[in-house]
């Protein structure tokens, strides 16, 4: 049986990342084995897709920003690992159809909804679209902390939290802005757990 590229490339991210960081992922089991998920996580580094995509056992498509599909090395490798591009700063509506039509098709989608890296390592706010992912699909919420820092030999955690119960929110009718409150309140407090 050959290798598909993304599991290839997983492999070798692992065989480089997990003794460098010495990375322990804890939760893994809350992700759902099929159907759609919707992974959120704080954002403290550009080395954070690579990682949250080699500790979960599914494989995740993530969204990344559009100036990355125009990069040399990049633009040929990231469409093979699943990622699509999203345009910064305004609502992109193509990516979100893409992300919904995903998520339809019993996808895992890795988000980090914060949309840039924290420069504090402190957990930011969080932008609309996690929470519109979230209220807009029957998509499964993970809420996940990256606990770092990614320093050299230094223990590197990543830990998935149990599902969020989102519900009672999509009958509510929340707003998007509300949804993703509450999507960081629990990656917040899993940081918080696990420091």
């Amino acid at each position: 049986m050959t290798l598909d590229f993304y599991t290839f490339a997983k492999n070798i991210v692992k065989g480089v990342l997990t003794p460098s960081f010495r990375v322990k992922a804890l939760g893994k089991e809350h992700i759902p084995k099929e159907g759609g998920v919707l992974i959120c996580a704080n954002h403290i580094d550009n080395l954070d897709p690579p990682v949250v995509g080699m500790t979960s056992p599914r494989d995740i498509h993530f969204m990344a920003k559009e100036e990355l599909f125009h990069a040399p090395v990049l633009k040929g490798i990231l469409p093979r690992v699943n990622a699509f591009p999203v345009k910064r700063g305004n609502s992109d509506r193509e990516s979100l159809r893409k992300g919904l039509k995903l998520l339809k098709e019993g996808k895992a989608i890795g988000l980090f909804p914060e949309g840039t890296r924290s420069k504090t390592g402190e957990l930011g706010e969080g932008l609309a679209g996690a929470g519109f992912f979230a209220l807009r699909s029957d998509a499964v919420i993970i809420p996940c902390a990256i606990i770092g820092p990614y320093k050299f030999l230094r223990p590197l955690k990543v830990v998935y939290g149990p599902p969020i119960n989102f519900t009672e929110y999509r009958e509510q009718k929340i707003s998007a802005d509300e949804a993703t409150k509450i999507i960081m309140e629990h990656i917040g407090k899993l940081i918080s757990e696990h420091k």
